[in-house]
């Protein structure tokens, strides 16, 4: 179960993957590192093959592992930016989960984002692997840079946070594009002057540099590997960088390297409004449906309750800051429904509710989807950072105003609940204080071994027409089609799927081209 949005809510990059149940669960104590000098980090001889010019020191780490509440912990030293490599440095936060039988290798994890923790998602081992795999792998997850103990990016504080993700997110007037374009700005300026040097080096390429580092800390010759959406562009960014050192490696819910800005937000926009027409034709069948009985005017009926929030707000109780449901907070809340079909019920319950003046439980939805507590506090700061990496991987939209407008109008047909939403999906980066370093390209990875990439046909945020996407461009890629919904299929239920995985990562199965499911 994976998910992810942003400020403003869905409208940065509803990219995403925390494990929004498994994480939950887990501590989510946030010790960062400041950045130190390079040279400090404990060294000891490497046997995972020669480290790139100029940084052995960081290659011949020896993760010094230590009980903590996660497991086991340690800290990896990296550099700030690769291309000086004698400057400043940070800590990787690592959590360990031991192979419960005779270790084959180490498993790395990462649930998505981007921004969560995979420090949280390793913890979270029995829950997120086959009983096989946690007895063959120790399950390692770590925190990329700038998310939670990682060197935390945090611009603002929780209080103008909440006013975030809980502002109008499809604006319909110049002005609420005004109001929506300040806020935007507002955010971005903060981020400038409270984030530090990191702003501009926590992009997806630096980040699968650190997992190169990382595996050879490890020992391991090669990187076994499992990323679930987000996590599917941190590991194809591996690959191409590094394909000789690819090991097992499976991409779950893709988020293809590839895609533009606009491509990105059309796709999620579609994507989203596919689960909600699944959802809507699974509560229509159910005698107390509050939206009614036939799903073309169940999503009218929905449409016209989140308009209406625009103007007046829905009374929720149980939190120490926030009385009044929003649109945004709405939004996030019936986005989280959509990631699991297992989620339904919950959100019925929730509209039902919110359509007679409660608020509370679709409120507490969009809160779990933030990772925000009751008592107004956060327990990580990935509708923070995400936004940092999503500016500076791929370029913003041009045009402004105009473009923005262009792209609500062409969703309207495909999207008409989402594409408002995610057409201003881009705005948060056009006063981005960093320039991005990274842009739209394929990957090929050319020269590893088969790369297993898994698709949901009904998945909302990472579409299965990406996974696909993907595939064709890999030079040794084998597909995984999963018939369902929700986002993301290995570990969901599919005995089928499941079976494909665990036989790849156990016993290196060369699976056929396609695998439907």
């Amino acid at each position: 179960m994976t998910r992810r949005a942003t400020p403003r809510s869905l409208r940065t990059a509803l990219v995403a993957a925390a494990a929004l149940t498994l994480v939950a669960g887990c501590s989510s104590s946030s010790s960062h590192s400041e950045a130190t000098g390079a040279g400090s980090a404990t060294t000891s001889a490497s046997k995972a093959g020669p480290a790139p010019s100029g940084l052995q020191s960081f290659y011949s780490q020896k993760l010094e592992w230590e009980k903590c509440d996660e497991g086991e912990c340690a800290k990896l030293r990296v550099p700030i930016d690769y291309a000086k490599p004698s400057g400043a440095t940070i800590e990787i936060a690592v959590n360990r989960q031991k192979a419960t039988g005779t270790k084959k290798g180490s498993l790395v994890v990462n649930p998505g984002g981007p921004g969560a923790s995979g420090v949280d998602y390793a913890a979270a081992a029995d829950s997120i692997v086959s009983s096989g795999v946690r007895e063959s792998f120790d399950v390692v997850g770590f925190d990329p840079r700038g998310v939670q103990r990682s060197a935390a990016i945090t611009c603002v504080g929780d209080a103008e946070l909440d006013d975030l993700l809980g502002a109008d997110p499809s604006p319909d007037n110049a002005a609420e594009q005004k109001e929506l374009l300040a806020a935007d700005k507002s955010f971005a300026d903060a981020c400038k002057k409270n984030a530090g040097p990191l702003l501009g080096h926590v992009s997806t390429e630096e980040a699968a540099k650190d997992m190169d580092v990382l595996r050879a800390a490890l020992g391991e010759d090669k990187l076994d590997y499992l990323g679930k959406s987000y996590g599917t562009f941190l590991g194809a960014s591996y690959a191409e960088q590094f394909p000789k050192k690819v090991g097992r490696m499976v991409l779950d819910g893709v988020l293809p390297p590839d895609l533009t800005m606009a491509e990105l937000n059309a796709g999620q926009a579609k994507g989203f409004e596919t689960a909600l027409d699944a959802y809507l034709a699974s509560c229509t069948k159910e005698s107390d449906c509050p939206l009614g009985s036939e799903p073309a005017a169940g999503k009218k009926k929905l449409q016209e309750f989140l308009a209406g929030l625009d103007d007046k707000t829905v009374r929720a109780e149980g939190d120490s800051r926030i009385d009044r449901l929003t649109e945004g907070w709405a939004v996030n809340g019936i986005a989280a429904g959509l990631y699991d079909e297992a989620s339904w019920p919950g959100l019925t319950d929730a509209l039902r509710g919110a359509m007679n003046g409660d608020g509370t439980l679709l409120l507490a939805s969009g809160k779990q989807y933030a990772e925000r507590n009751d008592d107004g506090t956060y327990n990580g700061n990935i509708m923070q950072v995400i936004n940092a990496v999503t500016c500076l991987d791929r370029p913003a939209p041009t045009g402004g105003v105009a473009t923005y407008e262009k792209e609500t109008k062409a969703l309207a047909k495909d999207a008409p609940t989402w594409g408002s939403q995610l057409a201003w999906a881009g705005a948060i980066c056009a006063d981005w204080p960093v320039k991005a370093t990274g842009e739209a390209k394929s990957v090929k990875a050319a020269g590893s071994g088969p790369i297993v990439v898994v698709g949901t046909t009904r998945d909302p945020a990472t579409p299965y027409e990406w996974s696909e996407r993907l595939e064709k461009q890999l030079e040794n890629g084998r597909l995984v089609s999963y018939d369902g919904d929700g986002h993301t299929a290995y570990g969901r239920g599919s005995e089928c799927v499941d079976s494909a995985i665990d036989s790849y990562l156990l016993e290196g199965k060369n699976l056929p081209e396609k695998t439907t499911c």
